[in-house]
């Protein structure tokens, strides 16, 4: 079983690359199972019910999300429905949406999972112990367990993954859009990568317009973020996965 998982989609350029991209990158390495974290596909931040059917359309399976889930306010028109679409599993109970979903694959029942992280983030549910009641729920309901654990701390990723090793197939950092080189098999078998990078903008500050973030660096003020527009950039991962349901390796993917 071959899994790509594809980093933050950052607006019209990060869309448009996959749209044009995604299949072929999905029949050279022979993928069975696409994820990909959508949250600032809109414009940036947020994403809508008509991006969210493009992407499905791309040839993504299954959609996670993060702090900006509800920055598009119509979201909560369709998330109810939205049954590939996974939210936080870490806000409070009675949040709309799914936590985690289970599809099956080949005979395989892959459970993706998505979390934030609660340093320099919202103070949300401990992650931790919200990652230990969703194994609970979902044993013997899975044969591969994929976390995209969005969070600002490479401490609270690299805990996470340590805190997972064994019980989980993967643990695949998200949110920082800049995607790390520590991509790794911990010693009990769990997939691990700090940040998977983002699929947006190249010539730009985390997808933003340069100039807009260096005059807020400059100034201290207030301003209004621009999604920047360029060629772009597509980042992921691959996970290969024995018959065992066990992750044999991790690669990464970047392609500008």
């Amino acid at each position: 079983m071959n899994i790509l998982f594809i980093g933050d989609i950052f607006g019209r350029t990060g869309r448009n690359l996959l749209r044009d991209n995604l299949i072929k990158i999905i029949v050279e390495n022979h993928i069975d199972f696409t994820i990909a974290n959508g949250e600032n596909s809109a414009g940036g931040v947020g994403i809508t019910r008509e991006i969210y059917e493009d992407l499905i359309s791309y040839g993504i399976d299954v959609v996670t999300l993060g702090n900006h889930a509800w920055a598009q306010k119509k979201i909560f028109d369709f998330i109810g429905h939205a049954d590939r679409m996974v939210r936080p599993a870490n806000y409070p109970e009675g949040t709309p949406g799914n936590p985690y979903v289970i599809v099956e694959v080949k005979g395989k029942r892959i459970a993706v999972i998505n979390m934030c992280g609660r340093v320099f983030m919202d103070c949300l549910e401990c992650p931790f112990k919200t990652i230990d009641r969703i194994l609970n729920e979902i044993e013997g309901k899975a044969d591969i367990k994929i976390l995209d654990f969005h969070a600002e701390a490479t401490s609270e990723k690299i805990a996470m993954g340590w805190y997972l090793d064994g019980r989980i197939t993967a643990v695949l950092g998200t949110h920082t859009h800049v995607q790390t080189a520590d991509e790794r098999i911990l010693p009990k078998g769990t997939a691990y990568i700090t940040d998977v990078g983002m699929t947006g903008p190249t010539n730009s500050v985390l997808g933003v317009k340069t100039d807009i973030i260096i005059k807020k660096f400059l100034t201290n003020l207030p301003c209004k973020f621009e999604a920047a527009e360029d060629n772009g950039q597509i980042n992921g991962v691959i996970l290969r996965i024995d018959d065992n349901n066990i992750a044999t390796d991790i690669e990464r993917l970047k392609i500008i």
